[in-house]
């Protein structure tokens, strides 16, 4: 039965090369979410491990179900109670030479339910800040999309540069979706300019809830990531922000609100265009 009521969380975190310290602090607050009564929680992309390069995380790569940082994400929604969205770590492929970026999703059981690879890769160079980056060389892109039914509503799992294509949040609205989280690491340069507003953006149109948990500080690559965690309701009203430094971001979701804005405002009724 779905809880109409219920808070969630989106824990930033600025991640560097090593796992145990990056795990440790995951974990602190992630249990500072649920002691605030957080039921969901979202960690970042990348929230185990950011290298000096992409291929770095060829290195620390699991096998799928497999591994030190799933068996932390199973304990630790196990230990809490809670259902916990593993934001993004890298999963071995048939190659040596490439990996999946996966989104995992845990029930408060600790076992996994869904997993969700990331479909659009950052290739992208950025004149204006010296950044170049290729994650096509060593990610694997998914081809998948990924809706599940939860205790909160029905959750679409994306990742980061998804969240610049609007019809893939179309067709995840085809699959009933009425939540969807975006675990990512945006730049500082792209996140001023874009985030909030996209974030807003796939909101309103959608008439969904956006949990957004993002990486902000400096890294030992140098680069330097936007953070502004946040939690935006269907009306595009931000619930709560996190701007810059580790916290979670914890908010009040009403499933209520989001089933009369659809009610009230049919503009999901009145497409005319689908996404194939």
């Amino acid at each position: 039965m779905t809880e109409t009521v219920f808070k969630a969380a989106c824990i930033q975190l600025a991640s560097g090369s090593n796992i145990n310290a990056n795990l440790l602090e995951a974990q602190r607050l992630i249990e500072h979410a649920a002691r605030e009564g957080a039921r969901l929680v979202v960690l970042p992309e990348n929230f185990a491990y950011m290298g000096a390069r992409c291929a770095d995380m060829l290195e620390i790569s699991e096998q799928d179900n497999d591994g030190p940082i799933q068996h932390f994400l199973s304990q630790i929604s196990q230990k809490l109670g809670i259902w916990l969205v593993g934001g993004t770590l890298p999963i071995a492929t048939a190659s040596a030479h490439r990996l999946r970026a996966a989104c995992l999703l845990y029930d408060d059981k600790g076992q996994r339910v869904a997993r969700y690879d990331k479909i659009h890769l950052f290739d992208v160079n950025l004149v204006e800040t010296d950044e170049q980056y290729v994650e096509s060389e060593t990610i694997e892109p998914g081809d998948e999309l990924c809706v599940v039914d939860t205790p909160f509503g029905k959750l679409g799992l994306s990742v980061c540069y998804d969240l610049r294509f609007p019809e893939m949040y179309r067709a995840l609205l085809d699959q009933g979706m009425e939540l969807t989280v975006v675990p990512s690491a945006f730049t500082a340069m792209t996140g001023k300019a874009h985030w909030d507003v996209l974030l807003r953006a796939r909101a309103i149109e959608n008439f969904s809830f956006v949990l957004a948990a993002a990486q902000g500080g400096f890294h030992i690559s140098g680069r330097k990531t936007w953070g502004h965690s946040m939690i935006v309701d269907p009306w595009g009203v931000k619930l709560a922000e996190q701007t810059s430094g580790n916290g979670p971001v914890v908010a009040e979701i009403n499933m209520d609100f989001l089933r009369a804005t659809r009610r009230n405002f049919p503009s999901l009724q009145h497409r005319r265009f689908h996404c194939k």
